[in-house]
């Protein structure tokens, strides 16, 4: 009877590990929470640098402290913020000018919208330097080169 429960713990500690291989650092995730702080320091002891108040803020995960996660936002800001505030959901910001979203992942497909400086939407199927990129439930491919949440050349599927 015991001995099968010490089997199903290490099967499910072994699958938690390759949970957590998929989340080590450098990885995007986005703030889950409708306020978020950033600390100086892994623990609630530090000061507050940023009050995030952004869901889906898209965010850079740059290291790890045990439940804590050192983060880069699309600024440049780098703290550290509490992993349950953070989540897995990708997204990305539109930097620079305008962006266009196009029907196909080229540029001499349709303009279906147009996106400005600041909007934040979740992103799919990066590929070739494109990335289908929604927002509100519009959607359309954007260069990847407009949008901070990827790496360049990144592919999602």
């Amino acid at each position: 009877m015991h001995l099968g429960w010490l089997v199903l713990g290490a099967a499910a500690l072994g699958l938690g590990g390759a949970a957590d291989a998929q989340q080590k650092p450098p990885s995007f995730m986005s703030i889950k929470a409708g306020k978020a702080r950033m600390r100086t320091g892994p623990g609630r002891n530090y000061p507050a640098s940023w009050l995030y108040q952004r869901r889906d803020l898209p965010v850079k995960v740059i290291d790890a402290y045990g439940e804590w996660r050192k983060i880069e936002d699309p600024d440049g800001a780098q703290g550290w913020m509490q992993a349950n505030l953070l989540d897995g959901k990708r997204t990305a910001i539109v930097m620079g000018g305008i962006t266009e979203m196009r029907s196909a992942a080229n540029f001499t497909a349709h303009i279906n919208w147009r996106a400005a400086p600041g909007v934040v939407g979740a992103i799919r199927n990066c590929g070739g330097g494109w990335c289908w990129f929604e927002v509100g439930g519009r959607g359309g491919y954007v260069e990847q080169s407009h949008i901070w949440g990827t790496d360049p050349g990144e592919t999602l599927g």
